[in-house]
């Protein structure tokens, strides 16, 4: 599991999110934009499961909108499979769209309600040409016997679904077209804890089965630590650090990591306290001077007000942090 599947290089993403022209031009303002992500690089192996965690609005499902082409990136580059990915380059995207595919957070959202599942899963091959009449059929039939479905769904609508079997269309959909690569964004945060389990499983069980790789996309740190072989932790639309995924938890480098494992419950009963996490993400639109992190760092110092840390290896991978090493284990504690 050592070649890399995809390469992400200095993602960035700005939204327009100024007034309408005459509004601006009455009021005397200039133009308003948001930095979604700024400046993100990580790789993926193939056949690994690699996560993005972080608070809501730090950037995880733009990063998974671009990669798949769903948002085009304001600068960077995306190279899956050996093929840069980019609008002036639509030979490279129609040469690996076969081999990706996006699991989203809602299911019954991404399922087409006027549909029925016999023809939801078997898009993807009619798209791409896989098959035809009698095999799509067929197939279609042994997909959801793999995601733990009956073949006698093929005439049902979504509506007559729970979340999780509608969780498990969309994932027998994702498989339909055969891919390598699997963009899971939340696809467990709409769903009941005990349906949650059952998902994952069958993640974990399809991805030894087939070989898969996957993004996964999520806020919940339980689900990582079941699902991740390595980890990136983004606050306010940067990476601050890449871990493998056991050593994250025990051994957080960056100090915003160890605030959200401070707040994770106890579980274990290890007599641990609790720390909730303290202060909100600031407002990406004027997003503070040097490291965004240190209006909330226990730990900052000057220099995090005006300089922007650089990702620096570390003993579990790479942090952006001007403190790396046992200055922020000790000033924590």
């Amino acid at each position: 599991m050592t070649d890399s599947f995809l390469k992400v290089d200095g993602l960035t993403r700005h939204f327009d999110v100024s007034k309408p022209w005459l509004n601006r031009v009455i009021e005397r303002e200039e133009k308003s934009f948001l930095t979604a992500t700024d400046n993100v690089s990580f790789e993926i192996r193939k056949g690994e499961t690699f996560a993005l965690v972080g608070e809501s609005g730090s950037g995880k499902s733009t990063i998974a909108k671009m990669i798949v082409g769903l948002l085009a990136p304001s600068d960077g580059t995306i190279e899956i499979a050996g093929h840069r990915i980019g609008p002036d380059n639509p030979e490279a995207i129609r040469a690996v769209r076969q081999r990706m595919q996006m699991i989203f957070q809602d299911p019954f959202a991404s399922l087409n309600p006027r549909w029925r599942v016999g023809d939801i899963i078997a898009e993807p091959m009619r798209t791409f040409g896989l098959m035809s009449g009698g095999d799509i059929t067929r197939e279609v039939a042994r997909l959801l016997d793999v995601v733990g479905l009956s073949a006698k769904d093929v005439g049902k609508f979504p509506h007559e679904f729970s979340g999780g079997q509608r969780q498990r269309i969309a994932i027998a959909r994702a498989l339909s077209s055969k891919p390598e690569f699997i963009v899971c964004d939340e696809p467990t945060s709409a769903l009941d804890v005990s349906v949650q389990a059952q998902i994952l499983n069958l993640m974990r069980d399809l991805q030894d089965e087939f070989g898969l790789t996957y993004l996964l996309i999520s806020h919940d740190l339980s689900v990582v630590r079941h699902m991740a072989n390595r980890i990136g932790v983004l606050y306010l639309g940067r990476l601050v650090e890449v871990a493998d995924s056991k050593r994250l938890f025990v051994e957080p480098q960056h100090p915003y990591t160890r605030m959200l494992l401070d707040a994770v419950p106890d579980l274990a009963l290890s007599g641990r306290r609790r720390k909730p996490v303290t202060g909100e993400i600031p407002n990406p639109i004027n997003p503070p001077s040097g490291c965004a992190f240190h209006p909330r760092c226990p730990v900052a110092i000057d220099r995090c007000k005006v300089e922007i840390p650089a990702q620096r290896a570390t003993p579990t991978g790479a942090a952006a942090c001007h403190l790396v090493g046992e200055q922020i284990k000790a000033s924590v504690d």
